[in-house]
């Protein structure tokens, strides 16, 4: 995030943890608990809100994202272990609908292939791109073939400041899998159910739809797939649960981002899909 977006990423990395650790501190406290802060999750959470959000975002409103992913999200309930939905994309979500035009500015990028009659500089992602050029009746706004691909997958697109590198996060998850701190199913049913999706659309409208390899690369899903969705508090305890997760998890940002309102909807996908745990966990 720093080789990309510079020292905006250590600020709004500093800005959510320490705001994320200070919130459950004081919360704790008015709410007579025992301290909590030595486990470390406050800061996973500040972590993962601020790869959530986009690099020129005002500190004040990170810090007001932390606060609503610790203390409603996360204390009201009764801390770590009994809050239902994942509380840094809470926090994102309260940002996205409280600060719709700071949560979706972002800066310029270069198209690695541009199409003619593109300005190869722009301040939207490729989803937005996409999503404002088919809206409005217009071709796919650029060509994604194999250089593009290699570029997305390293980093070299607009985003927010922990989704961009799918190499990164790639190595962090298998990280996590080698340490056995999550597991292979929501991951794996998330990304293919994904990749099935958007193969599909493809195939049947390759004029307005590019291959699934552009929609594993962009957006938030592998952030998403291995860093969010596998949260084992809001996640199902079985395997066959994990599973069905998973798929929910890959078919409703596909919905949002064929048909909805929004470029993107990784975020919304989750918070959906943590509803259904209770569910999923009596099923199966």
């Amino acid at each position: 995030a720093v080789w990309r977006f510079g020292w905006d990423a250590l600020r709004l990395t500093a800005v959510c943890v320490v705001t994320c650790v200070a919130a459950e501190f004081v919360s704790r406290r008015a709410m007579r608990r025992e301290r909590s802060i030595g486990d470390l999750s406050a800061v996973v959470t500040g972590l993962l809100l601020a790869f959530n959000l986009p690099p020129a975002l005002a500190s004040w409103m990170a810090a007001a994202g932390a606060l609503v992913a610790i203390v409603i999200a996360k204390q009201l309930y009764g801390g770590l272990g009994y809050n239902p939905f994942n509380p840094a994309l809470i926090g994102r979500v309260f940002l996205l609908i409280s600060f719709p035009v700071a949560m979706t500015t972002w800066s310029g990028w270069q198209i690695p292939v541009p199409a003619a009659g593109v300005d190869a500089l722009t301040t939207a992602t490729p989803l937005g791109l996409v999503k404002t050029a088919l809206g409005a009746g217009k071709p796919l706004p650029f060509v994604f073939d194999g250089a593009a691909a290699l570029q997305f997958f390293v980093g070299v697109r607009n985003g927010c400041i922990g989704e961009v590198s799918v190499l990164a996060l790639l190595i962090g998850g298998l990280y996590l899998l080698w340490r056995r701190c999550i597991s292979w199913h929501v991951p794996v049913f998330y990304l293919g159910t994904v990749a099935v999706f958007a193969a599909i659309l493809w195939w049947v409208a390759p004029a307005r739809h590019f291959n699934p390899l552009y929609h594993l690369l962009t957006g938030g899903l592998v952030l998403g797939a291995l860093f969010m969705a596998t949260d084992m508090v809001t996640t199902p305890v079985t395997k066959t649960g994990l599973a069905v997760f998973g798929v929910g998890c890959g078919v409703l940002p596909m919905v949002i981002r064929t048909w909805g309102g929004y470029p993107e909807g990784v975020s919304f996908a989750i918070l959906i899909m943590n509803a259904f745990t209770p569910l999923l966990n009596r099923m199966t």
